[in-house]
């Protein structure tokens, strides 16, 4: 875990999440190994950013720190107080008025039958917060501060735009003064021209009201523009933790460089990472280190053990048996996986994928 010297915010510890599925026997039904063993923490007023592919666990995790998934084993802490050995009642109220969560989809994260400024209401009025009359005061505060003119108090959902949709999500998150903020692909189903300014107004109101944001996205390179600090995620594990000022060169894990490769620049065009070999299964996930089946880097070593936490200097930690060594280039990285696992019709190479959905499966 990586961080300031002060306590955690909030703090997860060998955290997991398995979920049954069908797919077993009569009587033993499939487990998805969702989220295993993560250990995250979130200082005050910072931003960590969590990246990886479709199913790799991100948003298992995001929905982990809000208490809307209760975790297999593990446990997650609120100023230091497991959040889930409090009473349903206390674990509702503490996180309810700590945490506040943006989802992706704005459309489908708002009541289509209540008003614009109910939306933002209801949390207040579900936490009894103050006096009705200070309840509509701060409704007409929080449109204010995210944007919304007063005139789209009495709007229903669909008869917003879906950046003023993503807004009003906002606005509802912010509702009860959260000191974190949780947001999971909050910009991933606007329009390209309305996400710059999204990003731009949670950067402001982050700064604004001195807030610790955790930010899941597919997009590395956005994460990197806005974060203190990256959790690079894969299968349902933690892989590497690092300071975005590091970023690509600086990161040791091979999968982060694999990410990084499969984002497309302008200013240093590089192909992407060709990964070769089976892409493993949540439900069935390998020995070892969970990316070996698709890196160039693995040897027996890597079916044997994880790979335990290495940590380097400037808060910077990572699993893996054989790292990349520090600096070392894009290009470099690419020509070292092209000698490694050269073309060969019989083991294609897998792309990294981007995509806009995580499942956290």
């Amino acid at each position: 875990m990586i961080g300031g010297s002060d306590a955690p915010v909030l703090q997860t510890e060998d955290l997991s999440v398995v979920h049954r599925t069908r797919g077993g026997g009569m009587f033993d039904r499939a487990r998805v190994y969702a989220l295993t063993s993560a250990d995250v923490a979130i200082h005050a007023g910072e931003t960590v950013g969590i990246v990886g592919e479709s199913g790799c666990g991100k948003s298992t995790l995001a929905k982990a720190m809000v208490g809307l998934q209760a975790p297999t084993s593990g446990r997650l802490l609120w100023s230091g107080e497991d959040v889930w050995a409090m009473s349903a009642a206390r674990r509702r109220a503490t996180l309810g008025r700590g945490v506040g969560m943006i989802f992706q989809d704005p459309a489908g994260s708002l009541n289509r039958r209540m008003p614009v400024s109910q939306i933002i209401r209801d949390p207040l009025d579900v936490h009894r917060w103050k006096t009705a009359r200070d309840r509509g005061a701060r409704v007409r505060s929080l449109m204010e501060m995210v944007g919304l003119p007063q005139s789209l108090a009495g709007a229903l959902p669909g008869q917003l735009s879906g950046g003023q949709r993503q807004r009003v999500s906002i606005a509802r998150a912010l509702a009860m003064e959260p000191s974190l903020i949780v947001a999971d692909e909050p910009t991933s189903a606007l329009d390209v021209s309305v996400r710059a300014q999204i990003l731009n107004l949670l950067m402001d109101l982050k700064n604004e009201l001195g807030l610790s944001m955790v930010f899941v996205s597919h997009d590395i390179q956005t994460v990197k523009r806005i974060s203190d600090r990256i959790v690079t995620m894969y299968l349902g594990r933690v892989v590497e933790e690092t300071p975005a000022v590091l970023l690509p060169d600086g990161s040791r894990h091979p999968y982060t460089r694999a990410l990084f490769s499969a984002t497309p620049s302008l200013l240093d065009a590089v192909e992407p990472i060709p990964l070769t070999g089976p892409v493993p299964s949540a439900t069935a996930p390998p020995s070892g280190c969970p990316f070996r089946t698709r890196c160039w880097r693995a040897d027996d070593a890597c079916a044997q053990d994880m790979p335990p936490v290495t940590s380097a200097p400037g808060g910077h930690q990572f699993r893996c048996h054989h790292p990349i060594p520090e600096g070392t280039s894009a290009r470099a990285v690419l020509r070292d996986a092209r000698d490694a696992h050269p073309a060969h019709p019989a083991h294609p190479a897998h792309p990294v994928a981007s995509v806009d959905a995580d499942q956290g499966a």
